[in-house]
């Protein structure tokens, strides 16, 4: 067996800095840090100590979870960086803060989130179906969050910017266990 093979491996969760509209919302990020811990996964996550992030790290860490932060320089000064993580990593820039994320993850998870959470989200999306990695995306539709995403998915399968083999590339789960044990099936 490699070293490589021995290390605790990591899923990459991608998630709001907001705690959303739905309660259930936080509630599944709390899930979801939970069942990563009791799987013996560590986290990887953005670094902050609020709104989903916070609540899938905290819940990571109460279950004794290795959980690593990538916080950029940007955001560093907003007083959101939680300080009671294993390791917190500084990244002077968003795009290497993404970057460092992928190279710590054998796995990515997206639960609800903005702007961000979709960039990273398709980022890596992106870098599978150029082939630039076989990692696994996972995407937790809590109350139907990522519906709409899915549609536009497929619609630009039918409208030929996306190919089916593509389009396949994200799975969806319908909660924190299931999205779980689809990244351990193929870790």
């Amino acid at each position: 067996m490699h070293a490589a093979d021995k290390r605790r491996r990591r899923v990459a969760v991608y998630c709001g800095s907001a705690n959303g509209s739905d309660p259930r919302y936080c509630d599944e990020a709390r899930a979801l840090g939970e069942t990563i811990a009791a799987a013996g996964m560590g986290l990887v996550y953005g670094g902050a100590s609020v709104g989903l992030m916070g609540a899938v790290a905290d819940a990571a860490l109460r279950g004794g979870a290795e959980v690593i932060g990538v916080l950029p320089e940007v955001l560093a000064g907003r007083e959101i960086a939680h300080t009671g993580l294993t390791s917190l990593e500084r990244t002077p820039t968003m795009h290497e803060r993404k970057a460092r994320m992928h190279e710590l993850a054998d796995a990515f998870i997206a639960l609800p989130g903005g702007y961000g959470t979709l960039d990273e989200l398709l980022e890596a999306l992106t870098w599978a179906q150029l082939g630039l990695h076989a990692k696994p995306c996972v995407l937790v539709n809590t109350a139907g969050y990522w519906d709409g995403l899915f549609a536009l998915l497929d619609t630009a399968v039918t409208a030929g910017f996306l190919k089916p083999e593509n389009r396949a590339l994200p799975r969806i789960a319908a909660n924190a266990g299931e999205a779980v044990r689809m990244v351990a099936e193929v870790l």
